[in-house]
């Protein structure tokens, strides 16, 4: 998978969205939208023109006939390369697609998957998009045969197709066995370490978050180090660990943790479940919102579902309301469920609010050290 690097290579994209009624607002639908355009920009595609399309039920093709007669319109009008669909795509519906289209269609997860194989920088990191990349490509490796179907069989067609596609599903499934096991290597190592920091009493705390709220510029100023900070999507992968001075009582560290988003495919989180365990394990999650963001109320829950999936529903949390000072509105309260024992507003980039942070984080780490005296004693 690659991101073009010069406009002249760069591919034009058609983006197109679909919702039922009863299940989606036409709100939601165009944040939905919205955000496709960010990951196809982050993927180096040139995102041309917009479609979208309220539906009262599901439909084969994932819009209607109509709204695909538009589209195929614009497509040579355009000098469209690519057409990119806002939700995983089943592999006949894609095929199908490309068949009425005759253009390249890709849908939001192997869009996303371009985008972290791009973004992986550890060895860990690749694994883990090696993984998910051949869980995608396994259903799908019978459309790459298709052309063998249309020999009209015959001495010399149907067999070696049947053998070439059982050949390739083979060699995914012994990628994917060996990607498993030495991802297994690799979280063994990171339990052990995780083990020795609970022994020796230390705090961890993990920051999580939507992608883009700001939580690896935060993290650098928690911890006076630079790891990569972009506004992009996904400009983290990896997790990254590091020392936090609190005071001279309190031992902690904080974890970076890959940015969560709408929509986020299962074979992903699955994928970078080991990545997560940081989160996992974590004693206090960190929750970074962009604060300034219109729909931050969409994408805290957003989150919550999927630290609630990862089983994290009862973690304390803190909440923090990044990016105040690009608000155009007053700060207040937001109301949350109970797993959350606090709110905080703070400005990663000029540094407010991150004195109360550290007040907040001392206090909390001392009721965590209390309750572990209370249950060792």
């Amino acid at each position: 998978m690659n991101t073009y690097k010069t406009e002249s290579k760069r591919e034009r994209a058609l983006l197109i969205s679909s919702q039922i009624r009863k299940a989606s607002s036409l709100k939601n639908t165009k944040e939905s939208l919205s955000e496709l355009e960010n990951l196809a920009t982050s993927a180096g595609t040139i995102p041309i023109k917009k479609f979208y399309q309220m539906l009262n039920k599901p439909v084969r093709t994932y819009v209607g006939s109509g709204k695909l007669l538009e589209i195929k319109h614009h497509i040579k009008k355009l000098r469209i390369n690519v057409c990119i669909f806002d939700d995983e795509l089943n592999p006949n519906t894609q095929k199908e697609l490309e068949n009425i289209l005759e253009v390249k269609v890709i849908d939001r997860t192997a869009l996303i998957l371009d985008i972290f194989s791009d973004r992986a920088q550890t060895h860990e990191g690749k694994l883990q998009v090696q993984l998910a990349q051949s869980e995608y490509l396994m259903p799908r490796l019978a459309g790459q045969w298709s052309h063998l179907e249309r020999l009209g069989g015959g001495v010399g067609t149907r067999g070696p197709g049947e053998t070439q596609i059982e050949t390739d599903r083979r060699l995914v499934r012994e990628k994917i066995k060996s990607v498993k096991n030495s991802l297994k290597k690799i979280e063994r190592n990171r339990t052990s370490q995780r083990r020795k920091r609970m022994n020796n009493n230390i705090i961890n705390f993990s920051l999580v978050g939507y992608t883009n709220s700001g939580k690896s510029l935060l993290f650098n100023s928690l911890v006076k180090t630079k790891i990569l900070s972009k506004d992009q999507l996904f400009s983290t992968l990896d997790t990254t660990t590091r020392k936090l001075f609190l005071n001279e009582n309190i031992s902690s560290t904080v974890s970076d943790t890959v940015g969560f988003i709408n929509k986020l495919p299962t074979i992903l989180v699955e994928s970078f479940k080991s990545t997560l365990e940081e989160a996992i394990n974590a004693d206090i999650l960190l929750h970074v919102i962009d604060y300034s963001n219109e729909n931050f109320i969409e994408k805290i829950n957003t989150v919550d579902k999927i630290l609630n999936d990862l089983g994290l529903s009862k973690v304390p949390k803190i909440l923090i309301k990044n990016k105040i000072d690009i608000l155009n509105f007053t700060p207040g309260e937001i109301v949350l469920d109970r797993s959350y024992i606090s709110q905080i507003e703070t400005s990663a980039k000029l540094g407010d609010g991150l004195d109360k942070l550290r007040h907040l984080l001392i206090k909390a780490s001392e009721t965590i050290i209390n309750e572990r005296d209370y249950i060792y004693v």
